[in-house]
């Protein structure tokens, strides 16, 4: 099984020594050739990561609470370059400690655990054990300041990206290019035909990947069934950037959906010092999304989005922000034309009132605003913050413009992160709590409230990279 040969791997790795610090989930490392192939896998890269991961939601009344503990590893490699060429593979593998009856449905409201699945597998709610997967396998080749990589790698972008609040990120598999010659101008994009949503253990072809999560209602209250019935071949993105001096940069992304949707964004953020240590910062996107064809199906009960249907965003941010301390005021319109729609499975919204733990995602009519407070002590080694939003939705049974039934509701996060050092350096240990406070009409149906609002979702991480 692939998590025995990761075991044996790390046996290797601690007995030759190799440690480096790298970010979360892609190695990276600046393009230097070995003309020797041996070379080349003596000298390569590796990173191991652990993670332990505890989570629980207090649910109002007599609702169903629940708890986990996961724990897990993996391992990583990235060949030394040799005439720009390099390999790059990682894998992971997670094991259910101990946890509630997560598989269980709420005796009340008949629906699934929200959270605590997610550690897991959410397509085999009862595995605790056989838990791994591949999850980077790709070839990179470098040239100048740019590379290009094909087979299972790791992006971030508005619309695929790793949304790491579980144990894994999610992870696609396709032909990237990153173009970064000048320092004013860049480019990227590729094409995407295969994804391993954070959650899963498996690989999906695109068109699969949509509705492995609950999939909510079609925009006549009627069940979504556009699970495993979109035809799509992939997805195409592009981005492109500007930035004429160091105040000011110009983003473009563009995600096209083969036969499903396109969405166009574009994002726009300046900042002005006040003095040698503080700056004043501001961000504003667009965003805009159509229909494509059938938006996926001709049959609309199993079309992901209808024909001929669009939506609108706008999101806005102003802070202010030290080398210790940052301040932020966020807002978020979606208009009344249509739900902003990406599968929840390929990551999380790029709205600046994002809060960990809730989406917007599936909602129009919206608006949004939240205050977002962080700052770093003790030599920067631990980090705080404090999160509030409030955000005012459409009515549950707006079918139209509310695609999972979430009210209106307040939102209070508090996080924070302590990053060990001397004999325990490479540990950091990380805490969330998340309280949502129903503010919209629930019409005293359950359903509306369970894992969605007036609940707390406390969560404590433990990583350890090397």
């Amino acid at each position: 099984m692939f998590k025995n040969f990761l075991v044996h791997i790390f046996v290797i790795i601690a007995s030759s020594g190799f440690a480096q610090d790298h970010n979360d989930h892609h190695i990276a490392l600046k393009p230097k050739d070995s003309l020797c192939l041996k070379e080349c896998f003596l000298s390569a890269h590796w990173e191991a990561h652990t993670r332990t991961f505890f989570m629980s939601t207090i649910n109002e009344g007599a609702l169903k609470d629940d708890y986990a503990l996961a724990s897990g590893a993996g391992i990583g490699v990235l060949t030394k370059p040799i005439y720009g060429f390099q390999v790059g593979v990682s894998g992971f593998f997670i094991y259910n400690m101990i946890s509630s009856d997560i598989d269980k449905l709420d005796p009340i409201t008949k629906t699934q655990n929200r959270y605590e699945l997610g550690l897991f597998d959410v397509e085999n709610t009862t595995n605790k054990n056989d838990l791994d997967r591949l999850e980077e396998l790709y070839l990179k080749y470098n040239f100048s300041k740019s590379a290009i990589s094909i087979g299972k790698i790791n992006i971030n972008t508005p619309f695929l990206n790793p949304q790491d609040g579980r144990m894994r990120p999610t992870i696609e598999e396709g032909v990237w290019l990153n173009i970064n010659e000048s320092k004013k101008f860049g480019l990227s994009g590729g094409w995407i035909w295969e994804v391993s949503p954070r959650s899963t253990v498996h690989w999906f072809k695109l068109g699969d990947s949509f509705g492995i999560n609950p999939s909510g209602v079609n925009t006549d209250g009627t069940k979504s069934e556009y699970h495993d019935n979109v035809a799509t071949s992939g997805i195409a993105i592009m981005n492109v950037y500007y930035k004429p001096n160091k105040n000011l940069k110009f983003n473009f992304w563009n995600g096209m959906v083969d036969n499903v949707m396109n969405t166009a964004m574009i994002e726009i953020n300046t900042n002005q010092s006040l003095n040698e240590k503080t700056q004043i910062y501001q961000g504003i996107m667009f965003i805009h999304q159509d229909a494509i064809n059938h938006g996926g199906n001709s049959e609309q009960r199993k079309t992901y989005i209808n024909e001929n249907a669009q939506s609108n965003v706008i999101s806005a941010q102003i802070g202010i922000k030290n080398q210790k301390s940052n301040l932020s005021l966020n807002y978020t319109h979606i208009t009344g034309d249509g739900r902003y729609l990406m599968p929840r499975e390929w990551g999380k919204e790029p709205f600046y009132t994002f809060l960990p733990r809730e989406r917007n995602e599936g909602l129009g009519n919206v608006h949004a605003a939240t205050i977002k407070a962080s700052t770093k002590l003790f030599n920067d080694n631990f980090k705080t913050g404090l999160g509030y939003g409030y955000y005012h939705l459409p009515d549950v049974k707006n079918y139209r413009l509310n695609k999972y039934g979430l009210p209106s509701y307040h939102q209070i996060n508090y996080d924070a992160g302590y990053n060990f050092t001397n004999f325990l350096k490479g540990m950091e240990l990380k805490i969330l709590l998340a309280y949502k406070l129903k503010q919209g009409e629930t019409y005293n149906n359950s359903k509306y409230i369970y894992n969605k609002v007036d609940m707390l979702n406390c969560n404590f991480i433990l990583d350890f990279k090397i």
